[in-house]
């Protein structure tokens, strides 16, 4: 039975979703056309896929026992019997789009973009929900470390450009195949001597994707990982090739990074190069992890270490050469990443740097009266033709009121027509600064306004 719900709760949002309010999606805006300049300059290419998925493609690709395929995917079955999902990451849609459209007989490497919501069933907290916005890049059909590290530089320059600094690379080599089958084999054995400092989640784990052991965050499995093997030690001399390859491009393009030797991701599809982009922590975070007040009768807080506030992850990504394999394919070399637009979007707004560039209306157009509103409406197209920035107020009649709306929006001009002035053809142009006014024909205004907005700049 579908659970029901009260006449209160349907007129709220879904739980881990939300409504995205006007500067919010100004905010949003900016993220995305700054992303799509770096990404284009660096030859990638825009591309908008279906929110729904055939389910079958994530199942061999994620891994069955990830959580976005065991915990995370919203799944149904249409009428017809169809098995879809809304889409959970972009990935594995993106090398769908690659076969499906016979992009092996374009010049390879075929390079995309893109950018929108995704899903997952996940529990909400700060930053993340269950509706998210994304931004990714995808290098297909290229085995070169270049790509690896030109993706990586690329999510670089959106943060740089957008002001944030702070930001470092934690990367990391999985192998290929064959030499994972030797770590894989070392770190079950590893982990099973140490079966009972692990949490629920990990004893699972241990028998179904022990790689995922290394992602663990609970404390008493992230103190057990910190002896546990390394997958570089178990990496091919290729494998180490190509990783070293990647760190000396990194150096030579001046992005910082820190290699994470227990780094691993998520989903099952990865291979070699694995990374995530973290951002220190704001300063009004550490402020606020160093200041925790103590209750009376704690002990002394001098003897207390405050807690240092976790570093945000804002991007993260790998190579994944086998995953078209996975899905019935020939061998397809790939490699991309993904940057978390609302996570991108909140540490901006906490450190005060505001993407979206405020623009005040060049015009705001006040009429009183039927045939005045006639007027205006005919010399708002006029002037919004001629790239004008306007606002007005066709629902308002009271003079005062709209001359208050000019000037709350910053307008440096105010156009005025009553019923005199529509019926003899003028309008009058105030300037909302110092209040001058002047009565200019209407068919000169377009003109007129043009001029003074020369001189005022």
């Amino acid at each position: 039975m579908p659970k029901k719900i009260s006449k209160k709760e349907f007129l709220k949002t879904p739980k881990g979703t939300r409504d995205i309010m006007p500067h919010d999606v100004l905010v949003l805006r900016a993220i995305e056309s700054k992303a799509g300049e770096i990404a284009e300059a660096y030859g990638f290419k825009p591309i908008r896929t279906p929110h729904i998925e055939h389910a079958e493609i994530f199942s061999p690709t994620l891994g069955e026992t990830s959580d976005i395929v065991e915990k995370q995917m919203y799944s149904f079955k249409t009428r017809g019997g169809d098995n879809l999902v809304l889409r959970p990451e972009w990935t594995v849609p993106a090398v769908r789009v690659y076969f499906e459209h016979g992009m092996q007989s374009w010049t390879q490497p075929v390079m995309f973009y893109t950018f929108g919501s995704f899903f997952r069933h996940e529990n909400p907290q700060r930053g993340r929900f269950r509706e998210f916005e994304q931004f990714d890049l995808e290098v297909l059909g290229d085995e070169s470390s270049f790509s690896d590290a030109l993706v990586i530089r690329a999510f670089a320059l959106i943060f740089q450009e957008m002001g944030l600094k702070n930001f470092i690379v934690h990367i990391n080599t999985l192998g290929d195949k064959e030499c994972r089958a030797d770590f894989r084999k070392e770190l079950l054995a590893y982990y099973r001597r140490k079966i009972n400092s692990l949490c629920k989640n990990c004893r699972q784990r241990l028998k179904t994707n022990p790689l995922r052991l290394l992602d663990c965050k609970e404390p008493s499995c992230v103190e057990v990982k910190a002896d546990a093997p390394k997958t570089i030690d178990f990496s091919c001399q290729s494998c180490r090739a190509h990783f070293k390859s990647v760190l000396e491009l990194l150096d030579e393009l001046n992005v910082p990074y820190f290699l994470d030797p227990h780094l691993v991701r998520g989903l099952d599809y990865y291979s070699r190069t694995v990374f995530e982009i973290f951002l220190e922590a704001s300063p009004e975070k550490k402020k606020e992890s160093g200041e925790s007040k103590e209750p009376e009768g704690a002990e002394n807080p001098a003897d207390k270490k405050p807690t240092a506030p976790a570093p945000v992850a804002l991007a993260a990504g790998g190579r994944y050469d086998y995953l078209a394999e996975n899905l019935g394919q020939k061998k397809l070399f790939g490699v991309g990443g993904a940057l978390g637009v609302d996570r991108l979007a909140e540490e901006l707004a906490i450190r005060g740097l505001n993407p979206v560039k405020e623009k005040k209306p060049d015009v705001s157009l006040i009429q009183i009266g039927p045939q005045a509103k006639k007027k205006t409406l005919a010399i708002f197209e006029s002037l919004r033709k001629a790239k004008f920035s306007l606002t007005q107020s066709f629902s308002k009649d009271n003079l005062r009121q709209q001359l208050q709306l000019a000037d709350k929006a910053g307008s440096a001009t105010a156009l005025i027509i009553g019923q005199k002035e529509a019926l003899d053809g003028t309008a009058i142009v105030r300037d909302m600064i110092s209040g001058a006014q002047e009565t200019v024909l209407q068919e000169k205004v377009v003109d007129y306004l043009k001029k003074k907005s020369k001189i005022r700049n």
